[in-house]
């Protein structure tokens, strides 16, 4: 098992595919932002494969398929089936926008994807509009309904509230979370690049009192996919929901994860700005050991804690070149 210095096991590994999105995201992407990496610059999928099945060796047990929008890469589908079929690995899901869901959900499903989060900040079409640059809203609830219909059955909606834009939706989303049988996973905007400082950031807090009492909901003891998330679940309606707070009650003492990008950086906490290349490690021919032995090195570097508190305008790079 990877152990970091702090005691911390790392048995996640968060794989970016892209850093490009069919959208633009207001707390994600900059307006009018152009620094994307070239293609020839991201690992290939048999690369992406290749670090997988290293940290598969090293007992990485999760995985989670990111972007950008990772729907977007061509090879997914054969990425995903790869890592399902290394020893010990437990659990592949994946992180998207959703427009793209409808027309890859079946072969994601077959490839051994077995969870989605899919990112829907309001069930107003304008203000998804606003949000993401795009008038998407009706494309994302069909690729929501498609994922259902081929037998995803563990759905969440990830949800940023920002003040002033979507705040006020979050009782609407709980009911169509509720409808539906899916599972809400609340989250902080963090100061990840400039549009992430702009942001007026909503304490979640406040907000989970306020869903504890109205909807009767009680700490749930187990993990929902190994992630930072801490859940809430009420018994009476079934109604799962889920916090992400890295501002008003950070997880650092228990993180269990890094980040692949897709350009080959292995990101160890998404607050500092430690990282361990591996693209030219990969493509000098590298053996098995020598990756094995890379990412270990990696995880030496891991550091404590991070500082969005603290210095919320140390990190510069936007969370789509570091991946989601």
């Amino acid at each position: 098992m990877l152990t970091d210095p702090f005691g911390r096991t790392i048995d996640y590994l968060r794989i970016s595919v892209t850093d490009r999105c069919d959208l633009r995201c207001t707390y994600c992407l900059p307006q009018g932002f152009k620094g994307f990496a070239v293609p020839k610059d991201w690992l290939t999928i048999e690369e992406l494969g290749r670090v997988a099945a290293s940290f598969a060796r090293l007992g990485t047990k999760r995985f989670r398929l990111t972007g950008g929008e990772p729907l977007l890469r061509k090879g997914l589908t054969d990425l995903a089936a790869h890592i399902s079929a290394q020893a010990g690995v437990e659990d592949i899901s994946l992180t998207t926008n959703g427009t793209q869901l409808g027309k890859h959900a079946a072969a994601l499903r077959q490839a051994g994807v077995r969870r989605l989060n899919i990112s829907l900040d309001s069930l107003r079409r304008d203000c998804v509009t606003r949000i993401t640059g795009s008038d998407c809203l009706p494309q994302v609830l069909e690729g929501i309904k498609t994922a259902q219909d081929v037998g995803f059955e563990r759905i969440k909606i990830n949800m940023v509230p920002l003040k002033g834009i979507n705040d006020t939706d979050v009782d609407e989303m709980v009911a169509f979370c509720m409808e539906h049988g899916f599972i809400l996973n609340l989250i902080e905007a963090m100061p990840m690049g400039a549009t992430g400082q702009a942001h007026a950031k909503v304490n979640l807090q406040p907000v989970l009192e306020n869903l504890r009492q109205k909807f009767g909901l009680t700490p749930f003891r187990g993990n929902i996919g190994g992630g930072p998330a801490r859940y809430w679940h009420s018994d009476h309606s079934g109604f799962t929901l889920g916090l992400i707070t890295p501002m008003s009650q950070h997880f650092c003492a228990t993180c269990n994860r890094v980040r692949l990008s897709a350009t080959g950086n292995v990101h160890l906490c998404l607050g500092q700005e430690d990282k361990m290349p591996l693209r030219e490690l990969l493509r000098d021919g590298c053996s098995d050991d020598e990756l094995d032995n890379r990412i270990r090195q990696a995880i030496a570097m891991k550091p404590e804690k991070h500082e969005f508190v603290e210095n919320p305008k140390k990190i510069i790079r936007v969370m789509a070149l570091t991946g989601g």
